[in-house]
C-alpha cells in the first residue's frame, strides 16, 4: 500500500498549477492507445515504477482508459488544468471524478477518486473461483 501512496504523492505534485506545466510538454505520452505507466511521472526501471505497472494491471482496462483519457484533456487545455488523484480502499473498482470551475477569487481542477481492494489483496470472487482445470463436472466415470 505505501507504494501505491507514494505513487500517488509524485502524481499530485506533477500535477500541481505550479508543476503541471513540464508535465504538459510532454501530454502525447498520455495520448490515445498510449500506456498510463510511461515513465513521465513514475521513472522507469525504479522499484516504485514496477508496482504502479503492477497495480495498474489490476485495475479494470476501462478505468485505465478513463484515467489516461482525462490525463490527456487536463494537460490539452490552456493553461493546463490541475489534478488531485487519491486512492480509498473498497471492496470492487470505482472510478469517480470530479471537477470544480475556476471561480474569480479560485482556481479550480479536476479530482479522481480510484478505489480498490489493497493492492495486494486479491479479489474474494477470484479466490473462490474454481480453475478450469480443476472442474470435474460433465466428466462420466
Amino acid at each position: 500500500m505505501s507504494g501505491l501512496q507514494t505513487v500517488l504523492a509524485n502524481l499530485n505534485i506533477a500535477f500541481t498549477r505550479e508543476n503541471i506545466g513540464q508535465i504538459a510538454a510532454k501530454r502525447e505520452a498520455f495520448a490515445p492507445g498510449k500506456p498510463l505507466a510511461a515513465g513521465v511521472v513514475i521513472k522507469e526501471g525504479t522499484r516504485l515504477h514496477a508496482l504502479w505497472v503492477e497495480y495498474l494491471a489490476k485495475i479494470p482496462a476501462s478505468f485505465q482508459e478513463a484515467f489516461r483519457s482525462v490525463v490527456y484533456h487536463a494537460l490539452s487545455t490552456e493553461p493546463p488544468t490541475p489534478i488531485v488523484f487519491a486512492w480509498a480502499p473498497g471492496y470492487d473498482y470505482e472510478f469517480t471524478m470530479w471537477y470544480a470551475p475556476d471561480t474569480p477569487p479560485t482556481k479550480g481542477g479536476i479530482t479522481i477518486l480510484l478505489k480498490s481492494r489493497y493492492p495486494t489483496d486479491e479479489h474474494p470472487a477470484m479466490k473462490s473461483a474454481p480453475s478450469p482445470k480443476s472442474s470435474k463436472r460433465g466428466k462420466s466415470r
